[in-house]
């Protein structure tokens, strides 16, 4: 089969790789009906992250299931599934609390970019839907697999509430999601950050009220002053650097909360100053999985369309071209026509 590998910063070719086989009888393998391009990929890409070695890529996914293992029951072959970028058995306790990406028999998926997927802990993992969908709502359950939740997440952990101010730190593809789930949620302002007229345009249909194009203090400054000099109730930081996590962290009101889900990078949070600040500050990877059922009826049922957020669309052959419109932000988010 054919799947995306990258063999050093700027440089990732489709191939031929090995089959996707079941290799435990808790797998399953899935035929990709489409795939994606993630910002974090672009960690790796960009050389933030080291490539050792040659290895596929690719985390996100929806298809149909061609092969169960033994112990799978949840799914049969033929369903069209969405699943999450970690997968789960569904049943441990840390997945009994909501936190299914931190099962204790969680693996993070990462050869998604490929014609076919296997995938681990299927039982816990996949969600099948009534009926095949409508290729025209692939878009919006992919980006369910990782963006959607992710957004949706950041928004949780901040604890956004119906009638609060929600900040969204970050113009990407999971700050854009973010901003959908803040309205979802009931916030009754919505300011993006966001420097990027596109997205800003996107933004704005997704239902932010505000755009502020300053970053770091001077971004946080901004948001004082729209706050009436107190600051946001809830800060979604959808980024992972350090100049996003302070900026978050300073558009908070005291009593306020920061949920971040961008992949930290050389972050480093000031014990003293969180302390003196009152603001809440939870986050990590998204327990996608705990809102696949809900998020899937929102997007089946044209109440959110977070498939908006793929400018570009490409056959799997030209991969190398969709990692490169993103790092040069020609594309938010390139969609994968295997």
């Amino acid at each position: 089969m054919r799947g995306a590998v990258i063999h050093a910063p700027g440089d990732v070719r489709l191939e031929t790789v090995d089959d996707a086989k079941i290799l435990k009888p808790t797998d399953a393998i899935i035929r990709t009906a489409v795939t994606c391009v993630c910002g974090s990929d672009l960690w790796p890409y960009r050389g933030a992250e080291p490539t050792e070695h040659p290895h596929p890529m690719g985390h996100e996914y929806v298809g149909f299931v061609e092969e169960a293992g033994a112990e799978v029951t949840a799914v049969e072959p033929g369903q069209f599934v969405v699943g999450s970028f970690a997968t789960s058995d569904n049943s441990c306790a840390n997945c009994r609390n909501g936190f299914q990406s931190s099962c204790l028999n969680r693996e993070f998926m990462s050869t998604c970019q490929a014609e076919y997927v296997r995938i681990p802990n299927a039982q816990g993992t996949l969600v099948a839907t009534d009926e095949v969908p409508g290729e025209e709502y692939w878009p919006g359950l992919l980006a369910v697999s990782d963006v959607m939740g992710t957004g949706w997440w950041a928004a949780d952990a901040a604890e956004v509430k119906p009638g609060s101010t929600a900040v969204v730190v970050g113009d990407g593809a999971v700050g854009l999601c973010a901003v959908i789930a803040a309205k979802e949620m009931g916030a009754e302002r919505i300011i993006a950050m966001s420097r990027h007229e596109p997205r800003q345009l996107l933004a704005r249909e997704f239902g932010a009220t505000d755009i502020v194009t300053e970053r770091g203090e001077e971004g946080a400054a901004r948001i004082k002053e729209l706050t009436n000099g107190i600051g946001a109730d809830s800060v979604l930081e959808c980024v992972g650097t350090a100049q996003a996590m302070r900026q978050a962290l300073h558009s908070a009101r005291p009593g306020g909360n920061v949920g971040f889900v961008g992949v930290p990078h050389e972050v480093a949070v000031d014990g003293q100053e969180l302390f003196f600040s009152h603001v809440g500050l939870r986050g990590g990877p998204a327990p996608v999985r705990r809102y696949l059922p809900d998020l899937i009826e929102r997007v089946l049922t044209g109440r959110i369309d977070p498939g908006k957020v793929f400018d570009l669309t490409l056959p799997l052959e030209q991969v190398a071209e969709g990692y490169q419109a993103m790092d040069e932000r020609r594309a938010i988010k390139t969609l994968l026509m295997p």
